[in-house]
């Protein structure tokens, strides 16, 4: 996948596309390993191609990891 720089990622979308949790998710989020997300009218999290890209780097992290 190639992200669009435009493209927004619903908090669903995201825990799809890398089979994680919302609490996973939230607390990478909570513990500033991604960067805030925006928010929509509903307050609900729109997640970045930037904040793909941390998401990505930190699965590959933990993968490497014993």
């Amino acid at each position: 996948m190639k992200p669009n720089s435009k493209k927004r990622f619903k908090t669903n979308e995201v825990c799809k596309l890398f089979d994680v949790s919302r609490a996973t998710l939230f607390r990478w989020e909570r513990e500033g390993m991604i960067s805030g997300p925006r928010r929509d009218w509903r307050n609900w999290r729109l997640y970045s191609s930037q904040n793909i890209k941390e998401i990505k780097r930190i699965i590959h992290t933990r993968s490497e990891t014993p």
